[in-house]
């Protein structure tokens, strides 16, 4: 199905993207998953969802997950209870339907080859986590397209930067049969059973000094154990 030809649904999504400062978070949030869950049902997609109890109870917290196609964000949106926003790489920024997402998201782009741009990012996004916004990022940096989901990109070290310096707690997130939703035939939706699993937090100062040193191989270890279990 292609979701892009729902009208009340692009229409609605539309309207929330221009009109950003209109609503609050929350507000933006709750429409993203009512839309989310609509297209999901629509489109044969179902999203189990396994650890919600993992997700902190206090704002502030960041979400690094494996990255295995343009739906992950929809995915975790339609399980996720709780409000969050994205740092996305800034090819994706004129993708459509996501577009509008982020938009309503008020999500950053990052310009991986801009670096000032990158590290105005990082204080951005650092400031907010501090002040209770949660936020996502796939440290993969990209869509892993390997065979097997087990065979993760290498997590790069730099994007556990904004959670280091923030001191929040990092929550990993295992997603699992989320690839082929989109990529062979976007906007258009192929059925399928998604996993979706979160971790129990990890608390950067409470990790010893070589295992902070290298949290994203830490917490890329974490995340494959949890695709193991999955595969099993």
């Amino acid at each position: 199905r292609n979701i892009l030809l729902v009208p009340w649904m692009w229409a609605k999504l539309c309207y929330h993207a221009s009109h950003v400062d209109k609503y609050t978070e929350e507000e933006h949030y709750r429409m993203l998953r009512f839309i989310t869950h609509r297209a999901n049902k629509g489109g044969n997609v179902t999203i189990d969802a396994h650890g919600l109890e993992n997700i902190p109870e206090e704002n502030g917290f960041m979400f690094f997950p494996n990255h295995q196609g343009l739906y992950d964000v929809l995915a975790l949106v339609d399980v996720c209870p709780k409000p969050f926003s994205v740092v996305a790489k800034k090819e994706v920024e004129n993708v459509p339907f996501l577009k509008q997402v982020f938009k309503c998201m008020k999500a950053y782009m990052m310009d991986r080859n801009d670096i000032r741009q990158s590290l105005q990012v990082i204080v951005n996004v650092t400031n907010e986590v501090k002040n209770g916004r949660n936020y996502l990022i796939f440290p993969e940096g990209t869509r892993n397209r390997n065979e097997s989901e087990l065979d993760l990109l290498p997590f790069h070290e730099g994007s556990f930067k904004i959670a280091t310096k923030a001191g929040c707690p990092i929550v990993p997130i295992a997603i699992h049969n989320s690839a082929g939703i989109f990529e062979a035939q976007f906007p258009k939706m192929r059925p399928a059973k998604v996993i979706v699993e979160y971790g129990e937090p990890i608390y950067p100062d409470k990790l010893d000094k070589e295992e902070k040193k290298h949290i994203g191989a830490y917490t890329q270890n974490v995340i494959l154990e949890m695709l193991k279990e999955m595969n099993q």
